[in-house]
């Protein structure tokens, strides 16, 4: 690759580089500039994401129609011009002209090309995928992270993000594509008066939210308790402002109130440095409205509305605790079940799909309840994988899917984690135990009395020294080559390696295939179906440990996490 300096002065002549990027390069010290041009962003499973600056390492306009060009040639690959691509954004700064840029890039390949007319939540740009017939569509975002952040989601024609191979084919095509002089542009405004670009307006919405608004699981709940049921939602900024409260609404939900200051698209997020639902903080701008309105719960979606994560009421007025993923995905998991079963409305051979980070307290629910367990590696693109092959070998009725970072699905219209649908899943389960007059806090607690205490955990370890990855890859191979035998005192009956795909009986010597792709993760199993995993993030330079804990309450469940971990520190 040209060196940092042959680089710069490359983007200073060029007619392509913006103005605002040429300035910013111009004031750069040395020693910025040989970080603008460190390589390139690498393209993987979830696209592209990094802090929007100059050069090529970072994402700008230069770097998503790179990007977008490769994907092109992709598309042009499997002579799918026709087919089109389908481009959305989020509320992110730059998000909109990031967006016009890759569809200007698509066009001018000889690509049908779709652009939303505002911004739209992730899942519908899922959704639009299927519904146009596209070949390919990229929603602009950087999901959950600070506003410093952008991204590139790519999605193949199932709806599901682009597959390791598919990501492979794009990255090669990248490095074989020259930044400044290998990419095809058209003006956006022509190429729509042209008819290149079709811009979709909120016509198109009202077949994405008739798609979420079926998957209701009980269509009189909500109207029973509407006048009692008091939601607060925020939409953190994002790109859930105007669908999410247009679906509750619809549902039935007459008492929602909107967090004012979080209520409008602002890639600011001024009134939270990380706009992620997963954080108590993202909360704190709603609690006052929950206490003064009475509410039993408050509902967040992230930046890019695929993610949703919900407060409580737990005791008194102004007492609210925040549910975690898996503890949200256990009370869905049960709710529908329950519902259908009660009401005598479950679909035939009903299965649910689960990562296998992601709470071990689902199978127990599922085999309690004779429902299928399907369980996959961490990516929703793998739960829409499932989704697909049950539709191919024509059996099976998808009732949910959901993994441990606050991604649920329930219905096959999209294949990505959708807060939307969620969203109005969980107001419906909080009116079905409203009427037993309980809170979703009340309706945790009896899961857990009724199938044991779960308790959940993610820790990690980062390595950003020099040389941090072949650190990271000789820890792995070092916990390969030596096994833990117990943890946490118990002794470990089950060793699953995803890498070399097997899993072995420790008692019997048994080695049986996973079943799933390779990825480098190794997971452990005790006697008393306690689990560890371990795996290297696929995005940042550290490895991640879940535990995955149960026990007759929360105290000795807590006694084995602490015990697993210490076990797990001392190797790492």
């Amino acid at each position: 690759m040209e060196n940092y300096r042959t680089q710069f002065e490359r983007w200073m002549k060029s007619e392509r580089v913006p103005a605002a990027l040429k300035a910013e390069l111009e004031s750069a010290d040395d020693k910025t500039l040989g970080e603008f041009f460190a390589g390139q962003m690498s393209f993987g499973t979830a696209g592209l994401r990094a802090v929007m600056r100059a050069g090529s390492a970072f994402m700008n306009v230069i770097t998503v129609a790179h990007a977008t060009q490769a994907l092109a040639l992709l598309i042009k690959s499997e002579n799918a011009e026709e087919r089109g691509a389908v481009v959305a954004y989020d509320s992110r700064n730059n998000s909109e002209i990031f967006a016009k840029t890759a569809a200007g890039v698509f066009a001018a390949n000889g690509i049908k090309t779709y652009i939303f007319d505002e911004l739209r939540p992730t899942p519908l740009l899922s959704f639009a995928v299927r519904e146009l017939g596209c070949i390919v569509g990229i929603n602009i975002t950087a999901s959950h992270n600070p506003k410093e952040y952008n991204g590139y989601k790519a999605y193949w024609e199932d709806g599901a993000q682009l597959s390791p191979e598919q990501a492979r084919i794009v990255a090669a095509k990248m490095e074989r594509v020259d930044m400044l002089d290998g990419v095809s542009e058209c003006d956006f405004e022509e190429a729509v008066k042209d008819g290149k670009i079709t811009v979709l307006g909120q016509d198109f919405d009202e077949k994405y939210m008739a798609a979420v608004l079926g998957e209701i699981v009980d269509k009189n709940i909500i109207a029973e308790q509407a006048d009692r049921l008091k939601i607060v939602y925020t939409p953190i900024n994002g790109a859930g402002y105007r669908i999410v409260p247009e679906v509750l609404r619809r549902a039935g939900i007459k008492h929602l109130s909107v967090v004012e200051s979080q209520s409008m698209p602002n890639g600011d997020f001024p009134t939270t440095p990380n706009p992620n639902p997963e954080y108590p903080q993202t909360f704190e701008e709603g609690l006052p409205v929950a206490c003064k309105e009475d509410a039993k719960l408050i509902i967040a979606t992230d930046p890019d509305a695929d993610r949703v994560g919900v407060m409580v009421r737990a005791g008194d007025k102004d007492e609210y605790v925040c549910l975690t993923g898996n503890q949200v995905g256990a009370l869905l998991t049960d709710y529908i079940i329950t519902s259908y079963e009660e009401r005598g409305c479950m679909p035939d051979d009903p299965y649910v799909v689960k990562t296998i980070v992601t709470s071990e307290i689902i199978s127990k629910i599922c085999k309690t309840h004779g429902v299928d367990l399907c369980n996959v590696l961490t990516g929703f693109k793998f739960i829409g994988e499932v989704i697909k092959n049950h539709e191919k070998e024509g059996k099976g009725s998808f009732i949910l899917g959901f993994e441990e970072s606050y991604g649920y699905l329930k219905g096959t219209y999209a294949r990505d984690k959708d807060s939307v649908v969620a969203s109005m899943l969980i107001c419906e389960m909080a009116a079905y135990y409203m009427k037993k007059d309980m809170t979703l806090y009340d309706a945790l607690q009896d899961v857990y009395r009724r199938y044991g205490f779960y308790l959940e955990g993610v820790d990690s370890k980062f390595y950003k020294q020099p040389g941090g990855t072949e650190i990271m890859a000789e820890k792995m191979d070092a916990l390969r080559a030596n096994a833990p035998k117990t943890l946490a005192g118990e002794k470990i009956v089950r060793l699953r390696d995803y890498e070399a795909g097997t899993i072995t009986d420790l008692e019997t010597g048994n080695v049986t295939p996973t079943g799933l792709p390779k990825s480098d993760v190794l997971y452990y199993e005790t006697e008393n179906g306690n689990v560890t995993v371990v795996r290297p993030s696929g995005t940042e330079p550290k490895i991640k440990f879940y535990y995955l804990t149960h026990a007759e309450n929360k105290e000795a469940a807590m006694k084995i996490f602490e015990g697993a971990k210490a076990d797990i520190d001392a190797r790492f």
